[in-house]
């Protein structure tokens, strides 16, 4: 993988986990809702207004410009497993945002991922 190559693969990761991160902050900014046949319109509205869930679907987008760009010059077999380091990103994101607990099981998980995102990207 040529470092452009992985410097796209890199920035489409990083873009998808701000698009969660950002999805996350905009549903904690609604709050907690359920949809129906009678609330559908005003929940959507809300949604669709609320900063934070237009900035993680901007992201979204973003990234699957730079995806595009990454896979035209990456196997997919090799780029795909990267991005597991999104896991990583948001997990320790969460947490420090968010408050968001991460357990011994969890730590143990984020370093067998590690692992792997190591070992395909040097296949």
């Amino acid at each position: 993988m040529t470092p452009l190559s992985f410097a796209l693969v890199l920035v489409g990761v990083l873009l998808n986990a701000a698009a969660q991160l950002l999805l996350k902050a905009g549903t904690n900014a609604v709050g907690r809702f359920e949809f129906s046949a009678a609330n559908a319109l005003p929940v959507g509205l809300k949604l669709a207004c609320e900063p934070h869930i237009v900035g993680g679907i901007a992201c979204y987008v973003v990234s699957v410009v730079v995806w595009i760009l990454a896979l035209s010059r990456t196997e997919v077999s090799i780029a795909y497993p990267m991005l597991s380091i999104g896991y990583i990103v948001n997990a320790v994101a969460a947490w420090h945002l968010f408050g968001e607990a991460v357990t011994p099981m969890r730590v143990v998980g984020i370093a067998i991922i590690i692992v792997g995102v190591f070992v395909v990207a040097r296949s």
